[in-house]
């Protein structure tokens, strides 16, 4: 908006709470402490500080998958009583990294004697209701911009009965990579992963736009 782009939101994905979230709190406050929790996404890292909080805010050390993850602890660290130590971010903002540069969460910890516990809170589903008035208007939008493989996916859903071949700008590689799969062809994406190469990427696809539009 401050770049002067009219921008139109179109949830694609929801948020639904799977079986292990109840045993999060219990978990966390056990007197057996974790050497490490990892937290793979923002909406996980929600997640685990609501449970966190209804555990008593006990210290734990962290692991993210990177930055935009690591925020959603910043304003907590500095109000609770409690300690969030997030002391591993990866040098590139996908799981892929995070597996390398800390060992392998489940497989790789495993096989090095660590004792892992694994525990599916949520999930991600298409949105059950999309507004046709907003869908139309979305579909005559030069540029998508999609945050995750899922909402990608869901998007392709959506469009599936549509002639639609206007360009994708993706918050990064793996959710491109998805575009790509699923038979996209103007997909952009920032070579690293984040909000500030996400902006960049819509920028270019903008900008390819408008070029094309003024030499037909």
């Amino acid at each position: 908006v401050k770049r002067g782009i009219n921008c139109l939101e179109l949830p694609l994905i929801e948020h639904t709470q799977l079986p292990d979230l109840n045993q999060l709190p219990s978990v966390l406050s056990a007197e057996s402490a974790f050497d490490w929790i990892v937290i793979t996404s923002p909406e996980a890292g929600l997640v685990f500080l609501d449970a966190w909080k209804a555990a008593g805010t006990p210290n734990v050390k962290v692991g993210v998958v990177g930055a935009g993850t690591a925020s959603i602890f910043e304003e907590v660290a500095e109000s609770s009583n409690g300690y969030i130590d997030v002391a591993f971010v990866p040098s590139k903002a996908t799981g892929k990294v995070l597996a390398s540069e800390l060992p392998k969460h489940e497989e790789g910890l495993s096989n090095r004697g660590f004792q892992v516990t694994r525990l599916n809170t949520y999930t991600t589903v298409p949105v059950h209701h999309v507004d046709q008035t907003i869908l139309k208007q979305a579909l005559s939008a030069p540029v998508v911009a999609v945050a995750s493989p899922s909402a990608i996916r869901a998007w392709v859903n959506l469009i599936s009965d549509e002639c639609w071949g206007n360009s994708v700008a993706c918050i990064g590689g793996t959710t491109a990579s998805a575009a790509k799969r699923l038979g996209l062809r103007n997909v952009y994406f920032p070579e690293n992963p984040g909000l500030d190469g996400w902006l960049d990427s819509i920028l270019e696809a903008l900008r390819v736009h408008d070029q094309f539009q003024k030499v037909l």
